[in-house]
C-alpha cells in the first residue's frame, strides 16, 4: 500500500483508549526536567493478545532485550520518556525487569504480562526512586479518557503529540513519539496501537508486519536507528468483532502516525515524498528512494528552496546495478509535478518549481526498469536540525 491511496478515514483526536477495553494515564515522575514522563497503556479484555515489532539495530535497550524475551500476550504496556536505559548493561535490565514486576503487582499481574518502553538519554541508568513510584501515580490515574495523557507522556524532542484512530464495527487506535532518528528499520519511535478487534495471535502479528513495512519502514528522517523502537499492538476483543479488513485499518493508522513523525521532524521545514517509479522490484525502488532521502546536499537544497535534481539523479547513481537496475540515460525526475531531468538530462527550466509557499514536496523519479511503484517520506535539514541536536544529548 502505497502512502498517498490510504482510503482509511482517520481521526487524530483520540488515541489509545479509542478502542473498547482499555485505559491509559500519563504523569510527571520527575525523570524529565519537566512534563509528563511515564505513561501506561492497560488492556482489560475480554481477549488478551498482542504483537510486537522491535529495532533490528544490533545494539538494543534493556526494554528491547525484555520484549524479545516476552511470549506475547502482554495485558499492559508501561513507557517513559526521558531516558533510555540503553547501554547500562545487567544493572539497567535489571530495572527493567524491576519495572515489569512492579506494575504487575499494582495490577494484579504476572511480569510477563507487562511489556516495557523506553525513550531518551542512552548511556544513563534509570531514576527508580522516580519511576516506581511515578508507576504507582499512573496506576491511580488510569482512565478510559487518558489516552491523550499517555500520548503526551512518552513526547521527548516532540512538539506535538502524535495520535491517530480509525472507528467502525470495530475500532483500532494508536499513539506514537518520535521527532528526530527516525530512520528504519522503523524509526526512533514507541508506539502503542489498541484494537477491539478479535484477532489470533498469528493475526495480529502478521498484520503488524505488514502495517510497519508500509509505513514506519517508509520514514527516513536523518539515517539514524534507535536502539529503542518499539512497535506494540494489543488487541482486547471487547467489540465481538472478527474482522476481514483489518490489515488494511491498521495500515492505515500507522501510516497517518508515521506521517505525523515525519511532520514534526526536528527543525523541518518541507516534507518530503519521494516516489520511485518503474522499478524493477519493490526492493529495488526502496533502495533508490532510501539513497535518495538520505542526501544532505538535497535535503539542503530543499531547505534553500532549489529543487536541485542533480542531487537526485547522483544518489539514485550510488545504488548497486545488482540491486537496482537501471538506464542512466533514461533517469526522469520532477518536482511537484514539473519534469525537471528528462532522458538523463536537462529538462524544464527549474525556475518553474517554487518550493517555498507549500510545506509538501513531491519528488518522482522514474527509473523505467519495471512497473513497481515506492514511496517514502523524508523532511529537508535546516539549521535548526543542526542548532537542536547540538544543544540536546541523545
Amino acid at each position: 500500500m502505497l502512502f498517498s491511496q490510504s482510503n482509511v478515514e482517520i481521526d487524530t483526536t483520540c488515541g489509545v483508549t479509542a478502542p473498547a477495553g482499555f485505559r491509559a494515564s500519563g504523569v510527571a515522575a520527575g525523570i524529565k526536567s519537566s512534563g509528563r514522563d511515564v505513561a501506561l497503556v492497560v488492556n482489560d479484555g475480554p481477549q488478551f493478545v498482542s504483537a510486537a515489532v522491535l529495532t533490528s539495530n544490533r545494539v538494543v535497550a534493556a526494554p528491547v532485550t525484555w520484549m524479545k524475551n516476552a511470549t506475547g500476550g502482554q495485558r499492559a504496556v508501561v513507557l517513559n520518556s526521558g531516558c533510555a536505559n540503553a547501554a547500562t548493561g545487567v544493572p539497567g535490565y535489571e530495572d527493567t525487569v524491576a519495572t515489569a514486576g512492579h506494575l504487575a503487582s499494582l495490577l494484579g499481574l504476572e511480569p510477563a504480562d507487562v511489556a516495557v518502553c523506553s525513550t531518551g538519554m542512552i548511556g544513563q541508568r534509570l531514576a527508580m526512586d522516580k519511576l516506581l513510584p511515578g508507576i504507582a501515580e499512573a496506576v491511580a490515574a488510569l482512565s478510559e479518557e487518558g489516552g491523550a495523557d499517555a500520548a503526551d507522556a512518552i513526547r521527548t524532542t516532540d512538539t506535538v503529540t502524535k495520535e491517530a484512530a480509525v472507528r467502525g464495527p470495530y475500532t483500532i487506535g494508536g499513539m506514537a513519539k518520535g521527532a528526530g532518528m527516525l530512520a528504519p528499520a522503523l524509526a526512533t519511535m514507541l508506539c502503542v496501537i489498541t484494537t477491539d478487534a478479535l484477532l489470533s495471535a498469528d493475526q495480529a502479528r502478521d498484520a503488524l508486519d505488514a502495517a510497519v513495512r508500509a509505513s514506519f519502514n517508509r520514514i527516513d528522517s536523518d539515517g539514524a536507528m534507535s536502539t529503542n523502537d518499539t512497535v506494540l499492538l494489543l488487541a482486547s476483543g471487547a467489540s465481538g468483532v472478527v474482522p476481514e479488513d483489518f490489515t488494511e485499518r491498521l495500515t492505515g493508522v500507522a501510516q497517518s502516525l508515521a506521517r505525523q513523525l515525519v511532520a514534526d521532524a526536528e527543525g523541518a521545514s518541507h516534507d518530503i515524498l519521494i516516489r520511485v517509479r518503474g522499478a524493477s522490484s519493490q526492493e529495488a525502488g526502496l533502495a533508490v528512494a532510501r539513497a535518495v532521502s538520505r542526501s544532505t546536499l538535497l535535503k539542503a537544497a530543499i531547505f534553500g528552496n532549489d529543487p536541485n535534481w542533480g542531487r537526485v539523479i547522483s544518489q539514485v547513481g550510488t545504488v548497486p546495478e545488482e540491486i537496482a537496475p537501471f538506464d542512466p540515460d533514461r533517469l526522469d525526475v520532477w518536482f511537484n509535478g514539473v519534469h525537471l531531468c528528462q532522458g538523463g538530462g536537462v529538462g524544464q527550466d527549474r525556475a518553474l518549481v517554487d518550493l517555498a509557499p507549500s510545506r509538501e514536496v513531491l519528488i518522482e523519479i522514474d527509473l523505467h526498469a519495471g512497473g513497481e511503484v515506492v514511496e517514502l517520506w523524508t523532511n529537508d535539514l535546516t539549521h535548526d536540525y543542526v542548532h537542536e541536536n547540538s544543544a540536546y544529548s541523545t
